[in-house]
């Protein structure tokens, strides 16, 4: 996802414009696509600050929010280069060669360029630029823009007799890690589980499985891994400059 520089952001479809307010920043440890979670939660204690734009810093914008546990973040897949041109898209978790529609899917590659991310909300943090929202199990590249916030209703939102379509084969498909002496040791101990639930989600296509060298950008290092037998060996931390 981009920076946005405007406070304002157009979406259109074939009816009308609307314009919209960045009303936040979402602050992560993710600055490549690549690497980042498939699906909010899958690396639970990945963190992310959600830090409010000057027109929301007020902070009535968020009184009682801690009465929930959740939130859902409706945000910009602002990294996406391309212009979405196709009604099918190719999910990489079907082997990149399948395609369904676009609606059937969480893809990024959306008519409006808008995803939904349920997080959990770890507390809110007082700081000289106002008030800052710490939220766990993110899913989102550093410097996403934030459109809304709205709190998770259990009541509302968990449906218990919910089918989850392709996905759901891939629930509880991980992989081993394993790193090289030393590798992991150069992130403080916070952030160490994060890589290993990011690695263990297995980030590479599913196309792809014939032991090349891959790199995950996180936490100002990339980290390089090879797949062999289900088992991720990280051999190296290069720093990022």
């Amino acid at each position: 996802t981009f920076f946005a520089n405007k406070c304002y952001n157009t979406i259109m479809n074939d009816k009308n414009t609307i314009k919209i307010s960045t009303v936040a920043h979402i602050r992560t440890d993710f600055t490549e696509k690549f690497g980042i979670p498939r699906q909010s939660g899958r690396a639970p204690s990945a963190t992310g600050k959600i830090v409010f734009t000057k027109d929301f810093k007020d902070p009535s914008y968020i009184k009682g929010i801690q009465d929930y546990t959740h939130l859902w973040l409706i945000f910009g897949f602002s990294g996406v280069e391309r212009e979405p041109n196709s009604p099918t898209v190719r999910p990489p978790r079907l082997g990149g060669n399948v395609r369904v529609g676009v609606f059937a899917t969480r893809s990024p590659f959306r008519p409006n360029k808008l995803g939904l991310s349920s997080v959990k909300l770890e507390g809110v943090e007082s700081t000289p630029d106002g008030n800052v929202i710490i939220v766990s199990g993110v899913d989102l590249l550093d410097n996403t823009p934030i459109y809304d916030i709205k709190p998770y209703i259990p009541s509302a939102d968990c449906h218990s007799d919910a089918v989850g379509g392709f996905s759901e084969q891939f629930t509880n498909y991980k992989i081993k890690v394993e790193f090289s002496d030393g590798v992991i040791e150069v992130l403080p101990q916070p952030k160490r589980q994060t890589l290993i639930e990011i690695i263990a989600d297995d980030p590479r296509p599913s196309y792809q499985d014939d032991g090349r060298e891959y790199g995950v950008a996180f936490a100002g290092y990339n980290f390089k891994f090879t797949v062999s037998g289900g088992v991720a060996n990280v051999f190296k931390a290069e720093k990022i400059n």
